[in-house]
């Protein structure tokens, strides 16, 4: 199986995703970047640096002028500008220059947060994407979004910076926790369900396998759904239009991400976020009940949740208002017409949101 896909905007090669068993193959990417000359910095977080911040730094050393560290707190908390100072000034004192590269060894935090120091440091520097959680794999290290929170607001500051190169150590995966791994299956549920009936089927036909981490269906899994990233962020790199799907589930999910003060993980807070508009989407009459029922239970058998509860509706749907993708007063919010299909709609009304808002709630029943 090929185990690498270029991302390609305005017809011209950016960037290749690579999909690997091991690092064997880094060294190989580094080379076509020229690093022999160059400095370069690893950011990691505590508890992703335990594991494998050694054994990467010490192969980067033969490959590279010089190799920094920098670890910060592991945590939805620390994605923020106090964590990007503390690396712009760790760059500075080692006088690292415009050509120089950012590392992001780590989950959607490490990535996110290093992508947009590279993105603003000298204005802008390269950086590579090294996820390590099945989230990051197939999401947040492709794309180029890069950014941190503000207060409590997410992602409410960033840039687009596209990284160098996106490398994937399939056997990173074999450190996460049940629940860490699972919460990466919540956006590839969601890659089948925007894009693509037959994978979803795929996902769906592999349970077993997927639950048991077979390392060739976890591969084909990861590749199947970088692909249907590459395609929506090639057709849209700034999302201004189509890319804007693969918001489908964060708008709620966001909101309760919020206010349950990042107890829970963003892959969960998906999953929450896609049963309240898969029924808005049965509401409207685009799902059957049958499929409704089918979407619920399947993202349930990876023990994520798909209610939540000591939070007031009316306070979910308040936060939906602070949802960066309000667009002239107007909330673009995505739906189902079918399963393998969404749609971007501005017209969902209060009333509607509410709806999808109870149902999580348990306070509507099918």
């Amino acid at each position: 199986m090929n185990s690498s896909i270029t991302v390609n905007y305005d017809n011209k090669p950016i960037y290749d995703i690579h999909i690997e068993d091991d690092y064997t193959k880094l060294i190989e990417e580094l080379g076509k970047l020229g690093t022999k000359n160059l400095k370069l910095c690893i950011v990691s977080d505590t508890n992703v640096s335990k594991f494998y911040l050694e054994e990467l730094s010490n192969l980067l050393k033969a490959h590279a002028k010089t190799v920094e560290t920098f670890v910060f707190k592991s945590g939805e908390d620390s994605k923020n500008l106090d964590t990007v100072y503390s690396l712009y000034e760790h760059l500075i004192q080692a006088k690292f220059d415009r050509k120089d590269l950012l590392i992001a060894l780590g989950g959607g935090v490490t990535g996110d947060l290093t992508g947009y120091a590279a993105a603003t440091y000298l204005r802008g520097i390269g950086f590579i994407q090294m996820p390590t959680s099945l989230l990051a794999m197939v999401d947040s290290s492709i794309g180029g979004k890069t950014g941190v929170d503000f207060q409590s607001y997410k992602n409410m500051i960033g840039a687009f910076h596209q990284p160098e190169s996106v490398y994937i150590n399939l056997s990173t995966l074999t450190s996460l926790s049940n629940r860490q791994y699972y919460a990466g299956l919540g956006e590839i549920i969601k890659h089948g369900l925007i894009k693509d009936k037959d994978y979803y089927q795929w996902l769906k036909n592999h349970k077993n396998q997927i639950i048991s981490r077979d390392i060739s269906v976890m591969q084909e899994m990861i590749y199947k759904s970088c692909l249907i990233k590459r395609e929506v962020v090639e057709k849209d790199p700034k999302e201004l239009g189509e890319r804007a799907l693969l918001n489908f589930g964060h708008t709620i999910g966001h909101a309760v991400e919020k206010l349950t003060n990042f107890n829970l993980l963003h892959g969960e807070c998906v999953a929450i976020g896609m049963a309240a508009s898969c029924y808005i989407s049965y509401k409207r009459g685009y799902l059957l009940k049958e499929e409704l029922e089918d979407i619920i239970a399947f993202i349930s058998s990876f023990d994520l949740p798909v209610n939540v509860s000591e939070i007031k509706a009316e306070d979910i749907f308040q936060a939906t208002a602070h949802d960066k993708k309000m667009e002239s007063g107007k909330l673009k919010f995505i739906l189902l017409s079918k399963t393998g299909q969404a749609f971007i709609d501005t017209s969902v009304t209060q009333e509607e949101i509410m709806t999808g808002i109870r149902f999580i709630l348990r306070l509507e029943d099918l």
